[in-house]
């Protein structure tokens, strides 16, 4: 028997007002493995992203029909704890944006408000939470400093490591390269490939080659749709469908 995915999307679909932003999407998170989206602006990307941790419960008019499973639980069922829901489920945005506090303050905040302990303890989350995102090494002896003196790859690790502190469960990244160079790009990449053990990633690019480089399956939006999801190799060398090869090819986009 294949082991339960993490995720499981179900006839998933969601509004803004009356327009239906994603249509009957059926989708699985699995566990050990990086899964990207792809698809040009406005297909759905993002709104589904969103929908993963209820933030787009945040958005007026906001909408949904169908079910997220994590665990096997809907999220969206009465009584859920929305706050313990995005810590379970982290999200990583496009543009990093640092607290305006010291590297150390940054990665603690947040486990000191989940009830973290003591110095020791606390140190040693800093301590892994920076490893995780491949950060430590450039940041260990200056964690006094303001993150807001890292470059912008380094920030964009930083607001990973700050996720990571919370442990969670699955990880989120919408877009996370977007504004970095190739050698930024390629340490998030690295550290993607490490942490995709230990959580299910999900990530949202606009870039084909990094999702061809970074995932192991790829799913394939259009206009709130999902047209196909398969390994990645195979989507990138014999899709399924029509509209994805000419997307992958550069005909539309």
């Amino acid at each position: 028997m294949s082991e339960k995915p993490k995720i499981a999307v179900r006839d998933l679909s969601a509004f803004f007002g009356e327009a239906p932003a994603l249509k009957n999407i059926d989708l699985e998170v699995r566990r050990g493995e990086r899964l990207a989206i792809i698809g040009p602006a406005g297909s759905g990307k993002s709104t589904f992203l969103r929908c993963l941790n209820r933030l787009n419960d945040l958005e007026w008019g906001f909408s949904k029909t169908g079910q997220v499973l994590l665990d096997g639980a809907d999220i969206y069922a009465a009584g859920v704890d929305v706050a313990s829901l995005r810590r379970r489920v982290g999200m990583v945005y496009a543009v990093p944006a640092p607290l305006p506090w010291s590297i150390q303050e940054n990665i603690a905040y947040g486990p000191r408000l989940a009830g973290a302990g003591g110095r020791g303890e606390m140190d040693a989350i800093v301590e892994t939470a920076l490893r995780d995102a491949a950060l430590w090494e450039e940041v260990k002896d200056r964690l006094k400093t303001p993150a807001g003196n890292l470059s912008g790859g380094q920030q964009q690790r930083l607001c990973l490591a700050r996720v990571l502190a919370l442990r969670p469960e699955v990880l989120l990244l919408d877009e996370p390269c977007s504004g970095l160079d190739p050698i930024s790009t390629a340490k998030m990449e690295e550290a993607m490939a490490r942490l995709r053990e230990q959580y299910p990633i999900v990530l949202v690019t606009n870039n084909t080659k990094q999702a061809a480089r970074a995932s192991e399956r790829t799913a394939f939006f259009l206009m709130g749709e999902l047209i196909e999801c398969q390994a990645t190799a195979q989507l990138f060398t014999n899709p399924s469908h029509h509209r994805t090869a000419a997307y992958i090819t550069g005909h539309f986009g």
